[in-house]
């Protein structure tokens, strides 16, 4: 069917029945590649200064035994 001709309501159906063949990564099982390929560049450098930060005061505040 010609995609100009088709009916708000055939357009629906397609995409409904393109979201059904292809799940959620939730469903597959999710990985870092999968985290870092969709924030990008700079969400990939800001999570590993957090991952960084976090670590230096986690060591600060709890590697002294209390």
């Amino acid at each position: 069917m010609n995609k100009e001709k088709q009916t708000p309501e055939q357009r629906r159906e397609d995409l409904r029945r393109k979201e059904l063949n292809n799940p959620p990564s939730s469903l597959r099982g999710s990985n870092l590649s999968d985290l870092v390929g969709s924030l990008g560049w700079r969400g990939t450098g800001i999570l590993i200064i957090l991952v960084v930060l976090g670590v230096i005061i986690y060591a600060v505040f709890f590697a002294n035994g209390g």
